[in-house]
């Protein structure tokens, strides 16, 4: 017998009390093909990265699962049970080594791992030295979206994400500001009608107008300049993007619905509060389809929150509380408990057979594995999700050699559709995957 299809963009529409009305549907089995993992039109689910960092590494001892392998050989350990719930859909990968001098404390190692490359420049004076990774998926992906990636943080400060050197994007930390942003003017729900705007129009002549002059301005000037005029380019084609977006029939996605605005950013009297409203609201920016590439730096390097229940700040601990240094272990503990929420949001919200998280990959890690010592072994690697089936989920790789950080990345480059052969340069150069998690 012949399936029935419906088109994903299908909408209901009639008359309520004579005003026209329209209703979104559901990712109905209809409008998938026949394994659940593609749209019935052709059109593949969208892939999409989350990039989740916290501050001050973790404890290796307490981090580190027990045994390896998949399913039930492997159990999670005790900073990482508070992701009990979602063990089937996690890849814990440890042991591995970020292979860059580790000059800046706390920032060579976010660099090394996040760029391939180790930080220009030298403490109080420095910058990344290429695009993050979540900007690189953010280049391939970003096109596809209103906007090309979104950067969040429980603080204003410490973001990293960056286009290229010395150019951080900085994260937002008002939830007011981020609704804004996302759900207020150009926000176009799944059934209603796509806004039209007359002066869009003439908005984009003069972008085209801009994009060209510019182009022409890129032959005459040196190379320090074409990067400065490149970053700018990129700017004006964000900007391009959302205009588009905002004339095209929104994605008729299930799970997109307008959230309540949020209350006011001096309400929060408690920064996890705001760090777990601005989760939510990212969740349904990726669950409307505004972007597919988001950095959330819940503490950026060196932050110093001091945590509920805890008698000083979290870096200062790491340096000064003695062995076995317990008020850390709790400290990692709250952060991996604040991951599991925010995985456990995007593992709800539905898409084609499964949920979000399956469709997508989720990058958990710090800028160091040991605060004490700022150590770049032992780094902290939690994966969530399968990136559409590209991943293993429910596995603990561990390796005994101190293996390439950057292998993680190349897989997370391939599980993201890219081509690439390699990742990075010098020592943490690779053009080898970390197999033992693909599958």
């Amino acid at each position: 017998m012949s399936r029935f299809l419906v088109d994903r963009r299908t909408v209901l529409r009639g008359l309520l009390g004579g005003a026209a009305v329209s209703v979104a549907l559901p990712s109905l089995e209809a409008m998938l093909n026949a394994n659940g993992t593609a749209y019935a039109d052709g059109s593949v689910l969208p892939r999409r990265f989350v990039l989740y960092f916290w501050a001050n590494g973790m404890l290796p001892d307490k981090f580190t699962p027990i045994g390896v392998g998949e399913g039930d050989a492997w159990q999670l350990s005790e900073q990482l049970a508070p992701l009990a719930p979602h063990k089937s859909k996690l890849a814990i990968v440890t042991g591995m080594q970020v292979k860059v001098p580790n000059r800046i404390p706390h920032w060579s190692g976010a660099a090394g791992l996040l760029t391939g490359v180790e930080p220009i420049g030298e403490e109080g004076d420095w910058t990344w030295g290429g695009p993050s990774i979540d900007q690189v998926f953010a280049q391939e992906v970003g096109g596809d979206t209103r906007f090309r990636s979104l950067e969040v943080g429980m603080r204003p400060q410490g973001g990293v994400s960056f286009n290229g050197p010395n150019n951080r994007n900085p994260s937002e930390d008002s939830p007011r500001a981020f609704y804004d942003r996302l759900f207020g003017t150009g926000f176009v729900a799944p059934g209603e009608d796509p806004i039209i705007d007359p002066t869009i129009g003439l908005r984009r002549s003069v972008l085209d107008a801009v994009m060209e002059q510019t182009a022409e301005l890129e032959g005459r000037v040196g190379t320090a300049d074409k990067l400065r005029l490149d970053q700018h380019l990129s700017g004006i084609r964000d900007l391009e993007t959302r205009l588009q977006r905002m004339e095209e029939d929104p994605p008729n996605l299930a799970s997109c619905v307008r959230p309540d605005e949020p209350p006011g950013d001096d309400s929060f009297a408690d920064l996890l509060d705001k760090g777990r409203l601005l989760a939510d609201l990212a969740t349904m920016a990726l669950a409307c389809d505004q972007t597919r590439v988001l950095s959330y730096t819940f503490t950026g390097p060196v932050d110093n929150f001091v945590y509920p229940g805890i008698s000083d700040g979290h870096h200062q601990l790491t340096h000064n509380e003695p062995d076995p240094q317990p008020e850390v272990d709790l400290v990692v503990k709250q952060i991996m408990g604040e991951l599991a929420g925010f995985v456990g949001k995007l593992d709800s919200v539905v898409e084609g057979d499964g949920t979000m998280l399956d469709n997508l990959v989720m990058l958990g890690t710090s800028g160091l594995s040991l605060g004490r010592t700022h150590s770049l072994d032992e780094y902290p690697l939690v994966i969530a999700g399968g990136a559409c089936g590209y991943l293993r989920q429910d596995v603990h790789y561990r390796s005994d050699t101190r293996e390439n950080a950057s292998k993680v990345m190349l897989t997370l480059q391939r599980a993201m559709g890219m081509t690439t052969g390699s990742y990075g340069a010098g020592d943490a150069f690779t053009d080898e995957p970390l197999t033992e998690i693909e599958r």
